[in-house]
């Protein structure tokens, strides 16, 4: 093996990691769930940016 490529690190990465990873999953989660009840909210759900909204019938 050239000395350029280190050796093998005979530690564990993945699995101390698993809290970390399911704290993420839920906060990702969390941020959505906020989301989506803002794009659903009296406030935001006729804003022209609001994803959700149904284009309107233009009237001639």
């Amino acid at each position: 093996m050239p000395g350029w490529i280190p050796k093998k690190f005979p530690g564990k990465v993945a699995e101390p990691m698993i809290p970390f990873y399911a704290a993420g999953l839920i906060v990702l989660y969390a941020v959505n769930a906020g989301a989506n009840a803002y794009m659903a909210s009296d406030e935001y759900k006729d804003d022209p940016r609001n994803p959700n909204l149904k284009p309107q019938a233009k009237t001639p």
